[in-house]
């Protein structure tokens, strides 16, 4: 059963700019993916053209998997990572394949992941003595209806298709439980494993925060390696503000390169491959057998030539760290749906809409060229068990919570604002249409996922936005004096962009108003700290005391840091890529490296800002933030 989402009941809409308001009422419905025109492309859509299997050749992969060298068979190796829980038994019919953990006010979510479900509710096992875990807590679970399902696997491990949550409250702040997942249809029980409650509102104990944002797989081994080091030497949690997979470039290896003009693209070809400067060799490992020199990497997409796998393998990866500590996340547009993009001459569009594998088409996607249970953000939704519902937000959009002395904020950059970049169908209409047509339906539109009380275009309807402000409006700063919000997608950057500009008119304003310390986000694929802005990108030098230490929280200015270097597939940006000027407003800029950062918030007075590189764990650069 789909979970309850607001799904939008669209009725006479007239089109911005009539004599009549544009109104748009929102029911509590099941769905929420529109199928109003049929998806007319291949059942699973596979980025390989040498092998259109979903398991691949098994000898390839073994051999890849252990280093051994290339087979001669074709096709892009199909990856596997290790799951949560090991099979007791060589022939396994389900499994727990991922485990994490996210605060709730009072508590915890316990959210695993198996292909084929759990008999019955799923449950807990937890207590303080890991050798008494006396009390049992049942939960829900969701599922959809994925591409593929994983019953076309040929291991159990490799799949998830049903998502169990299991929330616990009422628990001590600042304490350690102990919890073990017994699992049921075939499932092999969960180790005793542990997670550590939030601290309570005003703890002073200093704390550290591991910040990461646009990971993927490939290019972020040098940050899968420093997160789980940080894990082992003291985060308290991880915050990913969005791009988490990049499952949406699954077929990136079947686009050609593109060398030259505005369209010019990254080249894997495994020798002199053209890629921006970085500290990651993936891109000089050998193309595979039968598949030509392209936009991907040795995988074909991130981490697979499937959308769906991608999301499998990535959350696999990631359970030495999500198994430890609390995963919270944002959503960015690399959620939002199974492709942002076309190649260069509708090669994409060839395949989802024409059913035509290794063709060219001239076409342009939309909303319903993706298979439906890649539209909207589905898969994220699924996939992780945020406090949305639980602080007065919406799901894994937004939402806050709080530890010792710090009020944490996480919002969506991507949808529920005026012009937000994944736009709603209200602002696709024409005329006195009621739905967009096929074609008017762009193929990232996506939301809202709130309601939006009036005319679309004035943000003060949104939902999002209301919601922001009463929740800073609620903030108690004599126990938690420090404020971090973050979304995907930055204000302020050398590398200008309309959305920024948007960003600004929804939420800036917002956040000077409440006197917010920091705006974190990513998207922008390097490393950049600006200087103290006000408002319209103006430099306050009354908060700036050295080029590392700022004055926050007086309402005069936010810090802001872009932080979207973790990896990923499509690689670093570089200004000297697009011949665009580094701004006055940058303070320190690193287009080279990959990492992530570390937040420490020491007292009520002073936060430390420190920028981690993947390849060698050190410290490159720093920030402290400072109360007046």
């Amino acid at each position: 059963m789909l979970p309850l989402l607001l799904f939008p009941l669209v009725v006479a809409l007239p089109h911005p700019g009539s004599e009549a308001e544009t109104q748009v009422i929102y029911i509590r419905g099941k769905r929420d993916v529109f199928t109003n025109y049929p998806y007319t492309g291949p059942a699973v859509p596979i980025a390989d053209w040498a092998d259109q299997s979903v398991n691949g050749n098994d000898a390839y992969t073994d051999q890849y998997a252990n280093g051994t060298g290339n087979n001669p068979q074709p096709g892009f190796p199909r990856l596997q990572e290790p799951p949560a829980v090991w099979p007791s038994g060589p022939n396994p019919t389900n499994n727990i394949n991922t485990i994490s953990t996210a605060y709730v006010p009072g508590g915890i979510n316990i959210h695993f992941s198996t292909p084929f479900g759990i008999d019955g509710e799923p449950c807990v096992n937890y207590g303080t003595d890991m050798y008494n875990l006396n009390t049992n807590v049942k939960g829900t679970t969701t599922t959809y209806d994925r591409t593929p399902p994983c019953s076309a696997y040929d291991s159990v491990t490799l799949c998830s298709q049903f998502f169990h949550n299991v929330q616990l409250t009422g628990l001590q702040p600042g304490t350690t439980y102990f919890y073990q997942i017994p699992g049921g249809n075939g499932t092999t029980p969960s180790h005793v494993l542990q997670f550590t409650t939030a601290r309570a509102p005003g703890d002073p104990t200093p704390f550290s925060v591991a910040v990461v944002n646009d990971m993927g797989y490939t290019n972020a081994k040098g940050t899968h390696a420093q997160l789980i080091e940080a894990v082992t030497t003291g985060v308290s949690f991880a915050w990913h503000g969005g791009d988490i997979s990049y499952a949406d470039d699954w077929f990136e290896g079947i686009l050609p390169c593109v060398l030259s003009g505005p369209d010019a693209e990254n080249c894997y070809n495994g020798t002199d491959s053209t890629v921006p400067p970085g500290d990651d060799f993936d891109y000089y490992t050998p193309v595979p057998v039968g598949e030509m020199p392209n936009q991907g990497g040795p995988q074909g997409g991130d981490f697979s030539t499937m959308y769906e796998t991608n999301w499998d393998l990535w959350q696999n990866w990631m359970n030495p760290i999500t198994t430890r500590i609390p995963y919270m996340t944002n959503p960015g547009n690399h959620e939002a749906t199974c492709a942002e993009f076309d190649g260069p001459n509708g090669e994409l569009y060839a395949y989802l809409v024409n059913d035509q594998i290794n063709g060219t088409a001239n076409g342009t996607l939309n909303y319903y060229s993706c298979p439906p249970s890649q539209r909207n953000f589905t898969a994220y939704q699924h996939r992780f068990r945020m406090p949305g519902d639980d602080s007065g937000g919406r799901s894994n959009f937004w939402y806050s919570f709080d530890y010792g002395l710090a009020h944490f904020i996480s919002f969506d950059g991507e949808t529920d604002y005026y012009q937000s970049p994944e736009s709603p169908f209200v602002a696709e209409l024409t005329g006195n249409e009621t739905m967009p047509s096929e074609k008017e339906a762009r193929l990232t539109s996506s939301g809202p996922f709130g309601y939006i009380d009036g005319n679309y275009t004035n943000n003060a309807n949104y939902e999002q936005v209301q919601w922001l402000q009463k929740d800073l409006a609620s903030v108690n700063r004599t126990k938690t004096p420090w404020i971090f919000a973050m979304t995907h997608r930055p204000m302020y950057s050398s590398e200008v962009a309309a959305y920024q500009k948007h960003m600004r008119n929804a939420f800036e304003q917002i956040l000077l108003d409440h006197k917010v310390d920091a705006y974190l986000a990513g998207h922008i694929h390097w490393y950049e700290r600006m200087y103290p802005l006000g408002t319209n990108g103006t430099i306050v030098e009354s908060n700036f005391v050295n080029n590392n230490t700022y004055i926050t929280g007086n309402g005069k200015s936010l810090t802001h840091l872009v932080n979207g270097m973790a990896g990923n597939i499509e690689s670093h940006s570089t200004l000297s890529y697009d011949d665009l000027p580094r701004l006055n407003i940058t303070a320190y800029l690193d287009q080279e490296h990959y990492g992530f950062s570390r937040l420490t918030v020491i007292n009520a007075t002073t936060s430390l800002w420190e920028y981690i590189h993947g390849d060698d764990g050190q410290c490159w650069d720093y920030v402290y933030m400072q109360k007046e």
